[in-house]
Order: C-alpha cells, then sequence, then structure tokens
C-alpha cells in the first residue's frame, strides 16, 4: 500500500509542472506573434480616412487663417474679420465635402467596374462558385464609402477652422489678434504634423517642418499681397 500511495502522489504532483511548463513554452511564442502582427501592420489601409482627416483640418485651419489675416492686413475692425473667417469655414467645409464625395464616389465606381469584371471571369475560370461569393463579400467591404469620406472632410475642416476663429474672437486690439491667431495657428500646424505622421507611421519631424513652413507662407503671401493691394487704392 506504501509504494503504491507514494506514486499516487507523485502522479498527482506531476502533471502540474508539466503543464505550467507547457504554458510557459508556449506564452513567449503568443507574445512574439502577437508583436509580429503588430509590426506587420500595413498602415496604408489608413490612407483613405486618414487623408480625408487629417488634410481637411490642415486645409480648415491655413485657408480660414489666410483668410482673416489677409482681410487684418487692410482692415482693423474685430467684426470684418470674424464674419471671414466664418465664411470661409461654411463654404470650405462644403466645397471639401462635396468635392470628397464626387472624388470618392468616382473611385468606388471603378472599383466596382473592376470588381465585376474580376468576379465574371472568375466565375468561368473557378469551379467553386462559393469561394468566389465568399472573396466578393470581402471586397465589398473594402470599397470606399463616399458619404464617410464627406463627412470626414467637413467635420476636419470645420475643426481647423475654428482654431484662429477662436484666437480672435475675444481679443480687441489690432496688432494682439493678428499676434494670437498666428500663435494658435503655429500651434495646430505643429499637431496636425506630428498627428498625420504618428498615425501613418510617418518621420515625425520632416512631416511638422512641411507642414508648419506651409502654413506660415501661405499666411504670409495673403497678408503681404492683401497689405499690398489695399494700399494701392484699388
Amino acid at each position: 500500500m506504501a509504494p503504491n500511495s507514494q506514486a499516487s502522489v507523485n502522479g498527482d504532483k506531476n502533471p502540474n509542472p508539466t503543464m505550467t511548463n507547457l504554458d510557459l513554452e508556449h506564452q513567449p511564442t503568443q507574445d512574439l506573434n502577437t508583436s509580429n502582427d503588430n509590426d506587420d501592420f500595413d498602415y496604408s489601409k489608413r490612407s483613405q480616412w486618414l487623408r480625408a482627416a487629417v488634410l481637411g483640418a490642415n486645409d480648415g485651419l491655413i485657408s480660414t487663417a489666410s483668410l482673416m489675416m489677409g482681410v487684418g492686413a487692410v482692415k482693423q475692425d474685430i467684426k470684418a474679420m470674424i464674419l471671414t473667417g466664418f465664411a470661409g469655414l461654411v463654404a470650405g467645409a462644403c466645397s471639401m465635402a462635396i468635392g470628397e464625395f464626387v472624388s470618392v464616389y468616382s473611385q468606388l465606381d471603378i472599383e466596382v467596374a473592376q470588381m465585376k469584371r474580376d468576379n465574371n471571369n472568375n466565375k468561368q475560370n473557378s469551379p467553386v462558385v462559393h469561394v468566389v461569393g465568399d472573396e466578393e463579400g470581402e471586397e465589398k467591404e473594402n470599397l470606399p464609402n463616399p458619404l464617410q469620406a464627406a463627412a470626414a472632410s467637413a467635420l476636419a475642416f470645420s475643426v481647423g477652422a475654428m482654431v484662429p476663429l477662436l484666437a480672435a474672437s475675444f481679443i480687441r486690439e489690432y496688432r494682439a489678434r493678428l499676434g494670437a491667431v498666428a500663435a494658435a495657428v503655429t500651434l495646430a500646424l505643429m499637431v496636425f504634423g506630428w498627428l498625420g505622421a504618428a498615425l501613418g507611421k510617418a518621420p515625425v519631424l520632416r512631416s511638422t517642418i512641411r507642414v508648419l513652413v506651409g502654413g506660415w507662407m501661405a499666411m504670409a503671401i495673403t497678408f503681404g499681397l492683401t497689405k499690398l493691394i489695399g494700399s494701392s487704392g484699388l
């Protein structure tokens, strides 16, 4: 009885260490696979909504700020500056939404036509019908959404345009107002440049500098040309 009891005790103790070792052996493999899946993520899949969102915000920020700076070059009235910015926000958001909708819808038509041609060829060449049906369903899920892209563009443009509007709304003094708009736009350009680079896994410094310099140039050119035309008496 004693040997059997000893064997029974040993038999009860041995499986647990064995299972624990197996778990420990498989755990690093699972973590490694998870890490590889993250490394293999295709960031180009984000291009549609990333382009519509980040570029829309940049357009709203730069175009509205440039309009306000241009009007501010010849008019010191805060009301004229705010109304100009608001008109730019509404017009720009509508323009971005319509343009994005038309562009993405054209892309959708092209991809749907190509998908139909490919599916017809697959049905003629492949006897397995259900596989073709599954592939067609997956392709439809990956098609671009025009309404989503249009809404993202309009919303992003409005968010960007609100930055210079809010910066100028509460400052009555002329020079301080122009400085506040320029400072707020500079900060927002840096944030948008960093955000676009971070989401797309692109070089952060290069992207930020490119967006920042482009915004400065747009505001400076608009301000300078408007000031020149306003001073000439045209």
